[in-house]
């Protein structure tokens, strides 16, 4: 049996997902063009703070609260008709969650290069 890297993974969808820099990803959201999606642990936030204007969605549980046909879907959440922005800690997570939202259908997403230690550093407000 040959089991592939999580790093294999996370390379694989770089392959395939937008990678945006954090100053991108500011202008988006200050231009109200997109759904900040931070899908870092809820123990992450805790101990980190908050990105304003962010919405959490675990990693865990994203696909399902993104699928509208899913019991844990959270309509009016998110606008579905805007880019989807996700990062994580440090931008492994946020590339294969946006690669699983692109296999879901989904046309607009993109993820933050360095996540939210690079965020941090770029005028994002941390609550």
């Amino acid at each position: 049996m040959t089991i592939k890297s999580s790093q294999n993974l996370v390379d694989d969808a770089l392959k395939e997902v937008n990678t945006i820099s954090p100053e991108e990803a500011l202008k988006r959201l200050n231009g109200n063009k997109c759904n900040l999606i931070d899908i870092r642990d809820i123990r992450e936030l805790q101990n980190s703070g908050k990105v304003e204007n962010s919405f959490h969605i675990p990693r865990g549980m994203l696909e399902f609260w993104m699928d509208p046909n899913s019991a844990y879907f959270k309509e009016g959440k998110i606008d579905m008709n805007k880019e989807l922005i996700l990062f994580c800690a440090g931008g492994l997570r946020s590339a294969l969650g946006a690669k699983s939202l692109k296999d879901m259908g989904f046309e607009k997403v993109s993820h933050i290069d360095g996540g939210f230690g690079a965020m941090k550093n770029k005028g994002f407000k941390i609550t």
